[in-house]
C-alpha cells in the first residue's frame, strides 16, 4: 500500500525525543428528616448495642441470608413521549450487537442519564453543577448490582478488609472505620452491619460481571479511567462525614432511600480539586444547595470539588453504586507530561536556553529578595517569560497525550467478551487437552482472512525513546493496577500496518491488506494480536 505521507515510524521516531423524569439542576425545598441527635440510628430490627470491636461470639447470623435473590427485570420504561428506555439486561444485550465500541460507549451513557440528553448535560453540568434525576421507576437500574449479590460474593469470594471492603460509621460528626484485619466473612459483615455500620465494595467490578462490563464499556466514552464503589447503609445512618472528592461521580441509586446535601465549593482554589479533601465538620461548609432524597432509579450527579453527605432515612436502607471517571485528567496534568519534555528538547536545539545564570543572580533573586527593587529583578524576570514563550515552539504536544494514553490504558478494565467475540478471537480458539494429547491447536489465519480491533481503545501506538511499542487493555486485571502495563515492542515493519488497522475499526479488513512489505509480515503481525487477543475474525476460526 503507498502512503502519501511520512511513515508511521518516522513520525513516532520524530517524537522519541520529549516522549515520555424530573430533573433538578438546583436545590429543591427542603426536607425535613428526623434523625438522632447524634446522626445515627441502629437498626429496629437489632437490639443490640453498637459494636466496633471484633465479633461476639454469642452473635446471631444476619437476617440478610433469608434475602432470596431476585430476577432481573426485563420490562422497558416509556418516558411518555414515545421513547422506550429498555432494562439494564435488554440493554446490554442489545449493546453486543452494535459493531462500533464507541457508539455502544454513546448509547450507555445516554442510556445512564436518561431522559437528559447528553448535550445539554456536557453544556450545562459537566464539571459545572449537580444534578438531580428523579424518575419514579424503581426498576430502572435494576440489574446494575443488589444486596442479595452483596452477599453472594461475602460468601463465595475472597473479600479483604481495606482492599475490597470499609466498615465505617459518621456519628457525633466523627468519622471511623472499623476494619478488621484478614477476610470479610458474612458472619462478622452482617453484624457490623447489623450494628450500625455502612459497608463500602471498594471495586465491585472485580466480583461482578455486570458493572465490570458497564465500567469497561464507560471508560471508552470518558476517554478515562471508569471506576465503581458500592455503599450500603443501614436505615436511620450515616457511614461517612461530608466532604468532597477529585472525581466526576455518578450516583445510582439501586435500593431503598437516601437523603443527599450537597455544597458548593468553599472557594475557587477548590473547584475542580486535584486531590480529594479531608473530612468538614458542619460549621465549615456552609448551606447546602441541593437538599434531597433519592430513591431506587434515581441519579445524583455532582462535579469533583462539590462538598457532600448522605444519610439513610430512619425506615429503610440504602444501596448505591457510585460511578466515577475523570480522576487526574486535566489540562494541568497534560501539561505536567508535556513541559519537561519540552524543556528537554529546547535545551537541545536552542542555544538560549542552555547560556548560563547571571553571575550575581543570587544576590537578587529568591524569596529572600523578593521585597526589593532592584532593576535586575525585572530584567531576570522578564527574560524568563520570554524563554516561556519560545518553550511552546517545542513542545511535543502528541507526544504529550501518548504518555497519558499510555497511563489510561494501565487503568482501564478489560473488555468483557460476548459469545460471538470470543467465537472469532483466541479466547474461542478449540485448542485442548484430550486422548492425552494437546488437540486442535494448529488453527491457521489465512491472508483472506478479515480482522478489526476488539475495541475501539484497546490498543494504541506510542513513542518509547528510539522504540514505538504497542500498549493495550486486553491482559489488564479487573483489579486496578494489579498488573503492570501491557505492551509489546513493535517492529519497524509492522508500524504502519499496526496504525493501518486502528484507523480502519469498525471495519473487518482482510491480512492481505495490511501495508507491509511482505506477506510474512503480515501474517506475522495479525498472529501476534490474535495471541493477544486484541482482534477478533469475522468468522470463527477452526483447526487445520
Amino acid at each position: 500500500m503507498e502512503r502519501k505521507h511520512m511513515s508511521a515510524l518516522s513520525i513516532y521516531q520524530s517524537l522519541s525525543g520529549g516522549a515520555k423524569p424530573e430533573v433538578q439542576t438546583k436545590a429543591p425545598p427542603a426536607k425535613k428528616i428526623k434523625k438522632k441527635e447524634n446522626g445515627i440510628q441502629l437498626n429496629k430490627k437489632s437490639n443490640k448495642k453498637k459494636r466496633m470491636k471484633p465479633l461476639k461470639s454469642h452473635m446471631r447470623p444476619s437476617s440478610s441470608e433469608k434475602e432470596k435473590s431476585k430476577g432481573e427485570n426485563d420490562c422497558e420504561t416509556d418516558d411518555g413521549e414515545g421513547f422506550v428506555s429498555p432494562a439494564l439486561g435488554t440493554l446490554l444485550t442489545d449493546l453486543a450487537k452494535v459493531n462500533n465500541s464507541r457508539d455502544r460507549a454513546n448509547r450507555l451513557f445516554q442510556w445512564l442519564l436518561h431522559p437528559v440528553q447528553e448535550k445539554s448535560f456536557l453544556r450545562d453540568n459537566w464539571e459545572k453543577k449537580p444534578m438531580l434525576i428523579q424518575r419514579q421507576k424503581p426498576d430502572y437500574y435494576k440489574g446494575l448490582f443488589s444486596t442479595a449479590e452483596f452477599d453472594q460474593i461475602l460468601r463465595n469470594e475472597n473479600v479483604q478488609y481495606g482492599v475490597n471492603l470499609d466498615v465505617t460509621s459518621y456519628t457525633n460528626g466523627k468519622r471511623e472505620t472499623h476494619n478488621p484485619p484478614g477476610r470479610a466473612l458474612p458472619y462478622t459483615v452482617w453484624d457490623f452491619y447489623e450494628s450500625g455500620c455502612s459497608l463500602r465494595m471498594l471495586n465491585p467490578q472485580a466480583f461482578s460481571s455486570t458493572v465490570w462490563q458497564v465500567l469497561s464499556i464507560l471508560q471508552e466514552k470518558f476517554g478515562s479511567m471508569a471506576g465503581a464503589n458500592v455503599y450500603l447503609t443501614p436505615p436511620g445512618t450515616q457511614g461517612f462525614a461530608p466532604h468532597y472528592d477529585d472525581i466526576e461521580a455518578f450516583v445510582v441509586q439501586l435500593e431503598g432511600k437516601k437523603h443527599w446535601r450537597v455544597y458548593n465549593p468553599r472557594c475557587e482554589d477548590e473547584m475542580l480539586p486535584l486531590v480529594s479533601s479531608p473530612n468538614f465538620s458542619q460549621n465549615e461548609i456552609g448551606q447546602p444547595i441541593m437538599d434531597v432524597v433519592l430513591e431506587a432509579g434515581d441519579l445524583l450527579y455532582f462535579p469533583r470539588g462539590f462538598i457532600h453527605q448522605g444519610d439513610c432515612l430512619p425506615d429503610v436502607h440504602s444501596l448505591h453504586i457510585t460511578v466515577s471517571s475523570y480522576q487526574r485528567n486535566s489540562w494541568g496534568d497534560l501539561l505536567l507530561k508535556l513541559m519537561p519534555a519540552a524543556l528537554e528538547i529546547a535545551m537541545e536545539e536552542d542555544v538560549e536556553f542552555r547560556k548560563g545564570l547571571p553571575l550575581d543572580y543570587l544576590q537578587f533573586m529568591g524569596v529572600q529578595n523578593s521585597e526589593k527593587e532592584d532593576p535586575r529583578r525585572d530584567k531576570f524576570n522578564a527574560h524568563v517569560q520570554g524563554l516561556m514563550k519560545k518553550l511552546i515552539h517545542f513542545a511535543p504536544v502528541d507526544a504529550a497525550v501518548d504518555q497519558k494514553a499510555k497511563d489510561f490504558l494501565h487503568d482501564c478494565l478489560p473488555p468483557l467478551l460476548n459469545a460471538e467475540e470470543k467465537a472469532g478471537s483466541v479466547y474461542g480458539a478449540p485448542a485442548r487437552w484430550g486422548d492425552g494429547e494437546a488437540l486442535d491447536v494448529a488453527v491457521e489465519l489465512k491472508k483472506q482472512t478479515q480482522i478489526r480491533l476488539m475495541r475501539a481503545g484497546a490498543a494504541r501506538l506510542c513513542s518509547d525513546g528510539d522504540t514505538v511499542c504497542l500498549y493495550y487493555t486486553t491482559e489488564n486485571s479487573r483489579v486496578y493496577h494489579k498488573e503492570e502495563p501491557k505492551n509489546t515492542e513493535m517492529k519497524a515493519e509492522h508500524i504502519d500496518a499496526m496504525e493501518f488497522l486502528i484507523h480502519s475499526y469498525p471495519k473487518y479488513v482482510s491480512v492481505a491488506s495490511l501495508p507491509c512489505e511482505t506477506a510474512e509480515a503480515k501474517m506475522s503481525l495479525a498472529e501476534l494480536l490474535f495471541e493477544k487477543g486484541l482482534i477478533r475474525t469475522a468468522e470463527p476460526l477452526t483447526a487445520e
